[in-house]
């Protein structure tokens, strides 16, 4: 927000979500898996990783870091609920390839290492690593949009209006 904003009482036009990894974001509708395709859980992006590295996307609280560290959903300080889901019906490798930074409770930072993974190895051991990144709330903003393409970590991915 610049000056003449602040000045003249302009509210920024909505919150924003950088991406968590870097890559190539595409639509939910690439996703082959339907709960993530047909936003069962929520609108959002998905991204196709180049680099085996999530980061926060915002200031919050891990909601919930999983088990196996396949995925992590987040509450942001604007009360955004994220889901980061790397790769599909991944929770069967129980764990194995994936490294957890974080665990649930933990206050995080934008640009805070989450979890790492290794995508050749997930990739050989036949699961596709698409990472679905979905607005868990979604009913509470009047908008979701998705900046597709190429993108690297701490771009925006998603800006959500209220």
């Amino acid at each position: 927000m610049g000056f003449f904003d602040k000045l003249l009482g302009v509210k920024p036009s909505g919150l924003r979500v950088a991406a968590p990894l870097t890559g190539e974001a595409v639509a939910l509708s690439e996703v082959s898996d339907p709960t993530f395709g047909q936003e069962i859980l929520g609108k959002g992006a998905a991204i196709r990783p180049t680099q085996g590295k999530v980061f926060a996307p915002f200031d919050g609280v891990v909601d919930l870091m999983f088990d196996t560290g396949h995925a992590v959903n987040l509450i942001s300080d604007d009360g955004v609920e994220l889901l980061i889901h790397v790769g599909l019906d991944t929770v069967k490798l129980k764990g194995e390839h994936y490294t957890a930074h974080v665990h649930s409770g933990d206050k995080v930072t934008r640009g805070q290492l989450l979890m790492e993974f290794d995508p050749a190895a997930i990739a050989a051991a036949g699961y596709d690593v698409i990472t679905p990144i979905v607005v868990c709330n979604t009913a509470d903003f009047a908008s979701v949009e998705a900046q597709l393409g190429p993108v690297t970590q701490g771009d925006g991915l998603l800006t959500l209006t209220k």
